[in-house]
């Protein structure tokens, strides 16, 4: 049974070796803090700190448990934590892994006390040809992907341009790209349009990185020492490599070809691979990866179609965890409360990469109750099989943090005569 008691017992002591593996370097009420937050997010499905709190089944009064959460989260994301939890990461991608950075937004059309509330542009309703702006923050993220295709975060910062010495997004950016590339040495960075730009470009190049980045239709190239539109040198051209891709949750036929050029920022040499068939004008895409055969070609392709992966990352944090739904306020304590967040989906991640015979998993998979036996993208079954077995604890995890005391706490008085 996916509810046995010790199915919960189980699922609850992974939780908390995955926990303990991020805090093992923080005192015993940063790390309890730790596990409260990791296994409150999965047992509720949320980040608010009021479903949080009744997961853990706490004896004291529930305003008391909020506000002891909400006092550590003040104190921000402790450094150590997000060192040992990259480290953990780290072991579980491939060598020289693929890298998917992207931008998502967080909407508050209606908060007026959140630190630094910017302006930001409404990804869900705006379109190609109008713009919504809205009350709310950014949020920059870079993806790892694990041998299973599946992303886990390497880096996730939510910002505002109304933040005091705030630079830029690109600066954002800058950061997400040399904190990967310092984690894995050499990796293969993915990126849509809203990233060709000369500065990602050159930054790449000074620290020795792959890309795969779509470029824009205004883009120029340096072909046969000419200046050339890159929207001219996909017209001349026709896709003659057929290739099967998976692209939004569905399979494609896709004809490929590719052209050597020099990119504009660097005078180096780059390929040029022009994706026809999919959308209604042909995708360009830039990349330094050596090309010598049709099967190059086609895996830089497969590699730029696996950003949508990001995109159901996105969209998993805040359907299945209420990212947008959070109500902490200072700026600083958003962003470990999304620590915390990037913690559970993580967990998820692990869980993932368990073997399918794993008894856990299986017993996940079945409270789940999925109607497809396999999917491409499986965090949103494992968080509903995960959020279904701990729906019958009773207790959370507060026994597993019991405070011992001495066993006679009576004052002593000592007679001298």
């Amino acid at each position: 049974m996916a509810n046995s008691t010790s199915t919960t017992y189980r699922l609850k002591r992974k939780i908390l070796t995955f926990t303990n593996k991020i805090s093992r370097r923080l005192s015993k009420p940063d790390r309890k803090f730790t596990a409260d937050m990791v296994y409150g997010i999965l047992a509720s499905r949320s980040c608010l700190l009021t479903d949080i709190s009744d997961q853990l089944h706490e004896t004291v009064q529930k305003a008391n448990t909020v506000k002891r959460l909400s006092n550590h989260l003040s104190e921000g994301t402790p450094a150590s934590a997000a060192a040992s939890y990259l480290h953990t990461v780290k072991r579980r991608v491939p060598s020289e892994p693929v890298v998917l950075i992207d931008e998502s937004d967080i909407v508050k059309p209606d908060g007026k006390q959140f630190e630094a509330l910017g302006i930001i542009r409404d990804g869900s309703e705006s379109t190609q040809t109008k713009s919504v702006y809205k009350k709310g923050y950014h949020v920059t993220e870079a993806c790892a992907l694990t041998a299973s295709k599946h992303p886990v975060s390497v880096f996730s910062m939510i910002h505002s341009s109304a933040e005091k010495d705030y630079k830029s997004v690109n600066t954002i950016t800058f950061d997400a790209i040399k904190q990967a590339a310092a984690l894995f040495g050499k990796a293969t960075f993915v990126m849509d349009r809203g990233y060709d730009d000369n500065k990602i470009f050159l930054v790449l190049d000074h620290l020795k990185q792959n890309y795969v980045i779509r470029l824009k239709s205004n883009r120029k190239l340096l072909y046969h020492n000419k200046w050339t539109k890159a929207t001219e040198l996909r017209n001349r051209r026709k896709g003659k490599v057929k290739a099967d891709v998976f692209y939004k949750g569905k399979r494609h036929t896709a004809y490929l070809s590719h052209v050597k050029v020099h990119i504009t920022a660097s005078r180096k040499d780059i390929y040029l691979v022009l994706v026809y068939g999919i959308t209604e004008h042909p995708m360009m895409l830039a990349t330094n990866k050596e090309i010598r055969s049709k099967d190059d070609v086609i895996r830089i392709a497969r590699t730029y179609f696996s950003r949508w992966r990001i995109e159901e990352y996105f969209r998993c944090k805040k359907q299945t965890y209420q990212f947008e739904n959070f109500r902490v306020r200072k700026l600083e304590a958003i962003n470990a409360l999304n620590f915390y967040i990037t913690l559970a989906m993580a967990f998820l991640a692990q869980e993932e990469l368990s073997p399918d015979t794993n008894p856990l998993k299986v017993s996940i998979i079945q409270e789940a109750n999925p109607i497809k036996e396999k999917v491409s993208f499986c965090y949103y079954r494992l968080a509903k099989g995960i959020f279904g077995i701990l729906s019958y604890a009773k207790e959370g995890i507060r026994l597993w943090y019991r405070t011992k005391r001495p066993v006679n706490r009576q004052l002593c008085l000592k007679l001298t005569v």
